[in-house]
């Protein structure tokens, strides 16, 4: 059981990252014509389509994308509890734990990008598309670290302290949400 669950898991998780990066990429006014955001586009497009036109945004907040996000984490809740005979949960401990599964799963993915456009700086030679999408999602959570922190000789060490703010967010959401998160 515990293979399946993992199997399960992690299947919803990765589509619910794609989805994240959809919401993500249009917030930070992401390059919609670089292959990386193509791809997400075209992976949530059928979907997401479909529920623009009837769940309109509100100002830069896609929210037929942000309802999609719950959405599959709900499913995902309910799928897991019902593989494992536990029936379907009651709707206010459902939708805490969405809630705590969703906000972990946006923690996550912005620790995975930050670490994925660290080491894509000592590797590429900054002609990667993907290296410009990662730039463009995490330059605005960086940007203010960088003002604040002294000029270290060429030494960036903004990664760090996000990567280390996410950790500290994610443990004091664990507080709050326990095992959800």
């Amino acid at each position: 059981m515990t293979a399946t669950n993992f199997l399960i898991g992690t299947l919803f998780d990765l589509y619910l990252m794609v989805i994240i990066l959809r919401l993500w990429l249009q917030l930070a006014r992401a390059d919609f014509y670089n292959p990386f955001s193509q791809f997400v586009v075209k992976a949530t497009q059928p979907v997401v389509g479909p529920l623009r036109r009837v769940i309109p945004s509100i100002g830069a907040l896609d929210t037929a994308t942000l309802v999609f996000a719950i959405l599959v984490v709900i499913l995902k809740v309910v799928t897991l509890t019902a593989i494992f005979g536990n029936g379907f949960p009651p709707i206010v401990p459902l939708l805490i734990a969405s809630l705590g599964m969703f906000i972990g799963q946006v923690l996550s993915l912005v620790f995975w990008i930050l670490i994925v456009r660290a080491i894509l700086s000592w590797v590429s030679q900054g002609n990667n598309p993907m290296e410009l999408v990662m730039h463009q999602l995490t330059e605005p959570f960086l940007a203010p670290i960088r003002r604040v922190l002294p000029a270290m000789g060429g030494l960036d060490l903004s990664v760090l302290v996000a990567i280390l703010a996410i950790q500290f967010i994610r443990l004091l959401l664990g507080d709050i949400f326990g095992p959800f998160i």
